[in-house]
């Protein structure tokens, strides 16, 4: 196997990785939040233990499959070392060892974890090898399926039920038919994956929507948004999914004022290591576009600095933000393409904080408390804030004295 042409070609994202020998028997199952890194590190120098270096050696082929979350690659790398038993994985053979996923047999299923025990009333899934990992998981997807974990059943609803972490069934907050359909997605997911779940909730919304069972349509597309989001969130960096794999040092943020067309003005701040850069900040005077129209406006102000950068030689950004939606990240792109540059480019929406990249159609929705998100924030807001100062600048020496 060309291990250095194979890796070139792996996915940033998460996923499970199978390694093979010449025989294509699955030698080794693992799982990783980003399949390149991961994989490439077994390539990387020699390894120190003897257990890897003759996995290493055995190595013929490997195969990845990728997965929507992190928490999927988990859920997945169990099942399948359950099915292949590779040999350089930890053995699962002994069941009572590792724990489970639990469902009850009981007209309100309960879902529990824990190891396997005699003569008990339920379902197992698993074994799984980390049951921190395991209870992070589960944890993460109740948000998505709301069912109890409670180790019996109280007379009232607990403080999940208040979270949205439970539907309540203990104090008869849903139909025991709504409740088992919970479970059943549940085991689907942990079975077949989110993409198989999404697909199956989805005909069963159309099915809703043809029956005009409209309630149940609408619960069912906020179950599916739900895995989206999960998906989204788990795969914890927009960097990455713009291709910078470290925290980016210097960012370059750019914004457009204007008043009915007048005074328009284009503004660049930098940010190093995550402080202002006011040395580096950079007005511009629009000077080609006249009336409104902020998408060659943009195009103008990226082209007149990254043209300067060139031909300077000067430090070049890690990351461009733009104060705006798909459009102006459209033109700004187009743009730096001109002048033959390929740095990593974003834009951020002020309405929804939606972030839109180059490579991917659909706008991204990070939490409010994501570290990323808030850094960009505030690029963005400096670079509109000092936009601002500049254009009432110009109006104010226009003004009669």
């Amino acid at each position: 196997m060309d291990s250095k042409e194979k890796i070139k070609s792996l996915s940033r994202g998460p996923g499970v990785y199978l390694m093979k020998d010449r025989a294509a028997h699955v030698i080794y199952v693992g799982k990783a939040a980003d399949l390149k890194k991961r994989v490439s590190s077994y390539f990387q120098k020699k390894p120190r233990e003897t257990r890897n270096a003759l996995l290493i050696s055995q190595i013929a082929d490997i195969e990845t499959i990728e997965t929507a979350s992190e928490h999927e690659a988990f859920l997945l790398e169990s099942r399948l070392i359950k099915r292949y038993k590779p040999r350089f994985n930890v053995s699962l053979r002994d069941d009572k060892s590792f724990p489970f996923i639990k469902i009850t047999r009981e007209p309100y299923p309960r879902v529990l974890i824990g190891r396997r025990k005699p003569n008990e009333a339920v379902e197992y899934i698993g074994p799984y090898t980390n049951v921190r990992a395991l209870r992070a998981a589960v944890q993460s997807l109740r948000k998505i399926f709301p069912f109890c974990s409670c180790r019996r059943f109280l007379k009232t609803v607990c403080l999940d039920y208040h979270l949205g972490l439970c539907s309540g069934p203990c104090a008869d907050k849903i139909s025991k038919e709504h409740y088992r359909k919970i479970i059943s997605d549940f085991k689907h997911f942990l079975l077949k994956g989110s993409r198989s779940l999404a697909q199956q909730l989805e005909k069963n919304m159309h099915s809703c929507i043809a029956a005009q069972r409209y309630e149940d349509a609408l619960q069912l597309r906020e179950r599916i948004k739900a895995l989206g989001v999960l998906a989204q969130q788990s795969k914890s960096s927009l960097f990455e999914l713009v291709g910078i794999f470290q925290e980016p040092r210097r960012i370059e943020a750019f914004d457009i004022s204007t008043l009915l067309g007048k005074e328009s003005v284009g503004s660049m701040v930098t940010f190093i290591s995550g402080k202002p850069s006011k040395n580096n900040y950079r007005r511009f005077k629009i000077k080609s576009v006249e009336g409104i129209d902020d998408y060659m406006m943009i195009k103008e102000v990226i082209h007149r600095r990254y043209r300067r950068v060139v031909a300077e030689s000067l430090e070049r950004p890690d990351l461009i933000v733009i104060d705006g939606g798909k459009g102006h990240l459209s033109a700004a792109s187009d743009a730096l393409r001109k002048e033959g540059l390929d740095i990593p480019m974003i834009a951020i929406a002020k309405e929804k904080e939606l972030i839109y990249t180059i490579k991917h159609a659909q706008p991204i929705a990070l939490r409010a408390d994501d570290r990323q998100l808030q850094l960009i924030q505030r690029v963005r807001d400096e670079a509109h804030r000092f936009a601002l100062a500049y254009h009432h600048l110009l109006r104010k020496k226009h003004l009669p004295q």
